[in-house]
């Protein structure tokens, strides 16, 4: 099989049935939620680009220094287990990297090139004030999309903090159940991890329930995870729609592929449109147009104090 994803791209966005709609405006007692008045929209979207010809996450022609990225998702599907991922799920949720600002953490993950990245070999920070530029000139009226555009790789901080970047970066998957069958590299790069032979994780389901929904699976531990874990910790109001953004954005087989609906609630699918478009952001902002981060911190240093001020437990 072959990913290969080009620089035009029109997401368009089925509504959900009448029914579904119902179900997700209505309380057990019939009533209409009034949150749901309230909660935005997801907006149409359609990204027109240059350079139509330039092809992305392209795994099929990696050479010379990115010979890293097959390494780096072979070693993550070798050793992401189950269990691997609730141990590093629970050993983070108590906050022992310290108190740190966004900013300060900003400023670290500068340091950071992404291993399973073949389509940018920048800087994290810098690729994630481009996603943050790009939604904010699209969609200046949200300005909460942009800070998720900002903040949605802060995670991978803890490629500084000791974890290699196969527990760190890269798509994610669901453990407990068979892998997809797009994921990165295919089934036969998890030839190596015990969890394909346990029985209880076998089929689409394994230790699942059918429609048990997305925040009641485990998925592969990286960078999604934690930093939806910090934000959530320490009480950011960023709305549920962008730290859904932030928690799966990396869940390609999920938002690229459809796979996992027999896991997803009716929240999850109407979330999904949030996710679809803040990944055509964060895909297609790759490029070699640096953003004068000087010029433009100023803004995001007045949304980090409204969203997820001060010091934060990490």
């Amino acid at each position: 099989f072959k990913f290969t994803f080009h620089r035009t791209v029109l997401m368009s966005h089925t509504p959900a049935s009448t029914s579904n709609a119902n179900l997700e405006r209505t309380t057990p007692l019939g009533l209409e939620d009034p949150s749901e008045i309230y909660r935005p929209s997801p907006p149409e979207f359609k990204l027109e680009v240059e350079d139509a010809e330039r092809k992305f996450r392209d795994y099929d022609n990696l050479e010379g220094s990115m010979t890293r990225v097959k390494k780096t998702y072979y070693e993550m599907h070798s050793q992401q287990t189950h269990a691997y991922a609730k141990r590093q799920a629970e050993k983070y949720s108590k906050g022992i990297i310290g108190k740190y600002t966004i900013m300060e953490m900003l400023d670290l993950v500068g340091q950071i090139i992404d291993e399973s990245d073949p389509d940018t070999t920048l800087t994290n920070d810098i690729h994630m004030y481009q996603t943050a530029e790009r939604i904010r000139e699209r969609y200046p009226d949200l300005e909460w999309f942009a800070l998720v555009g900002l903040l949605h790789d802060l995670g991978k901080i803890l490629a500084l903090k000791g974890e290699p970047q196969w527990a760190v970066v890269g798509d994610t998957f669901i453990t407990g159940c068979q892998p997809s069958p797009n994921v990165v590299f295919g089934m036969e790069s998890f030839k190596n991890n015990p969890d394909i032979c346990d029985e209880r994780m076998l089929g689409k389901y394994g230790m699942y329930q059918a429609n048990c929904g997305l925040e009641n699976v485990v998925c592969s531990w990286g960078h999604d995870e934690y930093m939806y874990q910090v934000l959530t910790r320490n009480n950011s109001t960023i709305p549920e729609e962008g730290l859904y953004c932030i928690r799966f954005h990396s869940l390609y087989p999920w938002h690229h592929h459809g796979d996992y609906d027999h896991l997803c609630t009716d929240k999850d699918r109407s979330m999904l449109k949030w996710v679809q478009t803040f990944s055509s952001f964060d895909l297609y902002s790759k490029d070699e147009v640096v953003p004068d981060v000087a010029k433009i911190k100023p803004y995001y240093e007045g949304l980090i104090a409204k969203y997820c001020p001060g010091k934060l437990t990490w």
